[in-house]
């Protein structure tokens, strides 16, 4: 088989998978808003998403915070630019890299781990057994880890964000003698509501695309054993690329109305 051909072959199962995708998210519109609506599985979903990872997104915005200060001191004391620290990593962290660096955390932690739990279920059956005894094992599975991705994601961003702007402040006041009331009054004297708001909107859509690639790869898991790790490692590549995607449809959005 020539090159040319496996590309080819590769673009279309590309192709097709996105499609499939796609078809998966305009079936999972279609239930979210049907009876019966699982409260207590949403619930309990949510709890797993935001408690599972909100000591890893908290560690991972620390460091964000700390190592951001300290690679970008040096650059703005040879311009005298000290003072600017607190509004340049604010600004910096909310539109941008906090959302996108949180979420590529969160991909790897819960879309992988939503493949996994539903392609063990797939391959051991157990979806299954749930539609053959009436249940809608799409409603139960799909629609509220969905929402519960939907709707955490947002929030532990914002948790991140807090905590590096924390860490920001940290650096600050041992190496600049910066206090704490006075690098948040600059912090919150430089954030718009036209840097918070985009920001927040474009978190719902990170959490939607980690809910929806993680319960696709796992739901439609297939060969067995194996096929619970590449559902996992897939559900986390597909997950990342279409963050990035997300991101630059907003940033091009954000620019033309802001």
């Amino acid at each position: 088989m020539t090159t040319s051909v496996q590309i080819f072959n590769a673009i279309k199962v590309f192709l097709i998978e996105i499609g499939d995708i796609s078809y998966f998210a305009v079936r999972f519109f279609k239930e979210v808003f049907t009876k019966p609506f699982e409260f207590k599985e949403l619930i309990r979903q949510c709890y797993n998403v935001g408690n599972r990872t909100l000591f890893l997104v908290g560690i991972t915005g620390f460091i964000l915070g700390l190592v951001f200060t300290l690679q970008s001191r040096p650059t703005l004391m040879e311009f005298g630019a000290e003072s600017w620290m607190p509004s340049m990593v604010s600004i910096s962290i909310v539109r941008e890299i906090g959302p996108v660096i949180i979420a590529l955390i969160c991909a790897g932690k819960i879309s992988s781990g939503i493949g996994a739990e539903l392609g063990s279920m797939r391959v051991t059956e157990q979806i299954d057994a749930m539609e053959v005894s009436g249940t809608n094992p799409f409603k139960y599975l799909v629609v509220t880890r969905v929402v519960a991705t939907t709707l955490m994601i947002p929030l532990l961003i914002i948790f991140g964000d807090a905590v590096a702007m924390y860490g920001s402040a940290i650096v600050e006041n041992l190496k600049g003698d910066v206090s704490f009331v006075l690098y948040f009054n600059k912090v919150f004297g430089a954030l718009k509501f036209s840097d918070i708001i985009p920001a927040t909107i474009k978190s719902f859509f990170f959490g939607f695309a980690i809910g929806i690639v993680g319960t696709y790869k796992g739901y439609n898991c297939k060969n067995g054993t194996v096929g619970v790790g590449e559902a996992s490692n897939t559900a986390v590549v597909y997950t990342s690329l279409l963050l990035f995607v997300i991101d630059f449809i907003a940033v091009f959005v954000t620019d033309i109305f802001y």
